[in-house]
């Protein structure tokens, strides 16, 4: 239960840095990186949102 904790909490900590990395990590190459690296060119929030939704589902 701790190292899934710990896990999350690094997650959030790279998607406030670096958003389209976070989904990397958790989701692999695919539709969802290439959407976050969109948001994130596009504008730093959007992109940050999708990452923590990421994460969090």
């Amino acid at each position: 239960m701790a190292e899934a904790d710990t896990n999350t909490l690094l997650l959030v900590i790279i998607a406030i840095l670096i958003p389209p990395l976070a989904v990397g990590l958790k989701k692999g190459i695919g539709g969802a990186l290439i959407l976050n690296i969109i948001l994130t060119i596009l504008f730093y929030l959007p992109g940050l949102l999708h990452a923590l939704y990421c994460i969090f589902k």
